[in-house]
C-alpha cells in the first residue's frame, strides 16, 4: 500500500486480541485503510456495521479482524458441535470467497480456528468432507452453501457472526433469495454480530441491512470521484478493423506492462486472445464457460507473472484482487456503466497508481454518455495516429484447442476450421418412395 492511502490510526493501536495481532504482523500491516479506521473500532466493540467503500481499499480485512476478534472473546457454548460454524462469511463470487479464504487464513494465523471454503464448480466431495471434519468461519457462496446445508452437513444455530461481502453485487446476480433463506435460519440479530460491506449502499442494501441486522450504523467513505480516484483515464475514437492493431501498438508501447483487456462476449475474448497470443504476448483468458479449476490456475499464473495479459469478459470484473495490474483496457465499452466502474477498479488499487484504456468503437460508442453521466466526468480523448497501429498479420492468429463432442476425451485433435465446417453441413436425407398401396385379391 502506499503511505497517502493510509490514516494515522495503528492496528497495534486498537482492542485487537494478540494472537490476531500476531496474524497483522505477519501480513505486515501497520497503518488503517480509512475503511478500516472507521468500522473496527464500531464492531470490536460489538456494534453491527453496513459500510460502503470503493474496490480495493481494504473492507476484507475490516470484516476478517473483527470476526476473528468476536470469537476470540466469545467463546463458544458447551452444546455446540464442531460441524456447526460460529462464523459464516457469504460472497457473491467463487474468486472473491477464495481470496477472502486466503486473507482469512493469514490474519488467523495466530489462532486456532477451523477455517472452511465452500463454492461450487469444483470439489463437492472435498468440500463436503472437510466440513464434516468440524468449522469454526465459514466462507462461501450461497448456492453451494445452501446445497451442502440442506444435506444437513451443517447448521447455523451456533452462528455468532455474520458477513455480507459486495452486498450490491449479491443484488445484482440474483441471491437475495437465497441470502435470506440462510439468514433466517441463524440466531436473532441481537444474538450475533453482523456486518455488511458493499461498493454502494443503495436503498435495496441499506434496507436490506436494517432488516437483518441489529441497528447497523452505517459507515460511508466517500471519494473525490465514483471510479478510482489514482485511475487516469483515456479513450481512443477507432474503427472497428483498428481495435486489434490499436491494443497491440499500446502493448508494445507500455511493456512491460501488466494489463487486463475486457470485452463483452465470448467470440471477442477467443478473438482478442488468438492475436495477442501470436504476437508474442502471453495471455490467458477468462469466460463464463472456464472450469474453476482452469479457472484459478489462469489467476495464479496472472498473479505470480507468468501471464502478462488477461482477456475477460465481465466475470471477472468483480471481486477479484490482483496486485499489480497497471493498465486496465475497455476493448468494448460495457453496456452498463456500473460495469466500467468495476472494470478499471482492477487497477489502481491499494494506493496505487494505474491506467484505464477504451476504445470507443463504431459498435459500442453509444455506451459512452451513459458512463461519463454516471462518473460524473468527461473520459479524455486522444488521437489513433498511424504510429500507434501495429502492423498484424491477420494469419498470426492461433485458435483454442477444444475437446471434440462425443467419444472419449483427447481422443482427437481439433479439426481445421474449414474440415469443421464441411462435416457441420447438414446433407438433406434422401426421400424413400412410398410403398405402392396393398390392393385387395
Amino acid at each position: 500500500m502506499s503511505e497517502n492511502h493510509l490514516t494515522s490510526q495503528r492496528f497495534d493501536e486498537l482492542d485487537l486480541p494478540d494472537s490476531v495481532l500476531r496474524g497483522v504482523e505477519e501480513t505486515k500491516f501497520e497503518y488503517c485503510t480509512p475503511i478500516q479506521a472507521a468500522t473496527l473500532p464500531l464492531s470490536l466493540a460489538g456494534k453491527d456495521v453496513a459500510g460502503q467503500a470503493q474496490t480495493g481499499t481494504g473492507k476484507t480485512a475490516a470484516f476478517l479482524l473483527a470476526t476473528l476478534s468476536h470469537l476470540i472473546r466469545h467463546p463458544a457454548g458447551d452444546q455446540r458441535k464442531p460441524t456447526q460454524p460460529r462464523a459464516i462469511i457469504l460472497s457473491p463470487t467463487r474468486e472473491l470467497a477464495i481470496q477472502i479464504f486466503h486473507d482469512a487464513e493469514k490474519l488467523a494465523s495466530g489462532t486456532d480456528f477451523k477455517l472452511r471454503l465452500v463454492y461450487g464448480g469444483t470439489g463437492y466431495e472435498q468440500q463436503r468432507k472437510s466440513l464434516l471434519e468440524g468449522v469454526d468461519i465459514l466462507i462461501g457462496t450461497p448456492g453451494r452453501l445452501i446445497d451442502y446445508f440442506k444435506q444437513h452437513i451443517f447448521d447455523l444455530r451456533a452462528i455468532q457472526v455474520m458477513v455480507l461481502d459486495e452486498a450490491d453485487r449479491m443484488f445484482d446476480l440474483g441471491f437475495i433469495k437465497d441470502i435470506r433463506y440462510l439468514i433466517h435460519r441463524m440466531p436473532t440479530p441481537d444474538k450475533r454480530l453482523g456486518m455488511l460491506f458493499s461498493a454502494t449502499l443503495s436503498l435495496r442494501v441499506t434496507e436490506l441491512a436494517y432488516e437483518h441486522m441489529n441497528n447497523p450504523e452505517t459507515v460511508i467513505i466517500e471519494s473525490k470521484s465514483v471510479t478510482a480516484d489514482k485511475v487516469t483515464e483515456v479513450g481512443y475514437m477507432v474503427a472497428n478493423d483498428e481495435k486489434i492493431p490499436l491494443l497491440i501498438g499500446l502493448l508494445r508501447r507500455l511493456e512491460p506492462a501488466r494489463g487486463m483487456v475486457f470485452v463483452n462476449t465470448k467470440r471477442a475474448a477467443e478473438r482478442v486472445w488468438g492475436f495477442l497470443e501470436g504476437n508474442g504476448f502471453k495471455t490467458g483468458i477468462l469466460t463464463g464457460d472456464v472450469p474453476q479449476k482452469k479457472r484459478q490456475r489462469l489467476l495464479k499464473a496472472f498473479q505470480d507473472g507468468e501471464l502478462t495479459i488477461m482477456v475477460a469478459t465481465d466475470v471477472a470484473a468483480r471481486g477479484l484482487h490482483i496486485s499489480r495490474v497497471t493498465h486496465v483496457f475497455n476493448y468494448d465499452l460495457p453496456d452498463d456503466a456500473q460495469d466500467y466502474v468495476h472494470r478499471i477498479g482492477r487497477t489502481a488499487r491499494a494506493g496505487a497508481t494505474g491506467d484505464a484504456v477504451s476504445f470507443v468503437c463504431e459498435t459500442y460508442a453509444f455506451s459512452l454518455p451513459d458512463i461519463e453521466a454516471f462518473t460524473g466526468h468527461k473520459i479524455a480523448m486522444e488521437a489513433v495516429s498511424n504510429a500507434l497501429l501495429a502492423e498484424v498479420d491477420p494469419k498470426s492468429r492461433v485458435y483454442l484447442e477444444r475437446k471434440p463432442r462425443g467419444g472419449p476425451r483427447g481422443q482427437h485433435k481439433q479439426k481445421p476450421r474449414s474440415a469443421v465446417s464441411r462435416d457441420k453441413r447438414q446433407r438433406r436425407p434422401r426421400r424413400r418412395k412410398p410403398k405402392p398401396a396393398a390392393t385387395e385379391s
